[in-house]
């Protein structure tokens, strides 16, 4: 292989992965705002974000048909057992809010029992990536997640179950 070609192969390379990181990069950063969610739940009620006020909160953006959601979920629902009923120097408890990138919601009841995902806030979304929450956010991947003060002030943007034990953990 020719040097020009090589050169050319790992230029068109970064360029793809830099247009995929910003393609991909989540919508909201820390200390930001998010959309406020409204939305019917799995058991029918209404539900507004607002709801949670005083509680840290994680935002969940996750499918059914996608592997490392799935695969995550029981880690997901330790952190909710741990950290539901704690008392937090700046909060009282800790909420998951599942949303879910769906085209099939018989699929999504089902993951939902399978993995035992135990708390009350489940809201689906059954266009996918091209529903409205999922376009107010910016969601192109999952899973996605925003976890929120008791505020509602972003803290953190896709951090891993073990970075969210930490953080949750300093602050009690």
């Amino acid at each position: 292989m020719n040097n020009k070609l090589f050169i050319a192969l790992i230029a068109g390379f970064a360029i793809y992965a830099l247009v995929r990181y910003f393609y991909m990069k989540p919508k909201f950063r820390n200390g930001e705002d998010i959309p406020k969610i409204e939305a019917t739940l799995i058991d029918g009620k209404e539900f507004n974000i607002d709801e949670l006020s005083g509680k840290y909160v994680l935002v969940d953006f996750w499918g059914s048909w996608c592997g490392p959601c799935r695969k995550e979920n029981p880690s997901l629902v330790k952190l909710y057992e741990k950290y539901h009923d704690q008392e937090f120097k700046n909060a009282s408890g800790f909420e998951v809010v599942s949303i879910a990138i769906e085209t099939d919601e018989s699929k999504w009841k089902r993951a939902i029992e399978m993995d035992k995902l135990i708390w009350p806030y489940h809201i689906v979304q059954l266009d996918r990536f091209s529903s409205p929450i999922a376009k107010e956010f910016g969601v192109r991947e999952i899973p996605t997640k925003y976890l929120l003060n008791e505020k509602g002030k972003i803290i953190s943007v896709n951090a891993t179950i073990d970075i969210l034990d930490r953080l949750l953990a300093d602050r009690i």
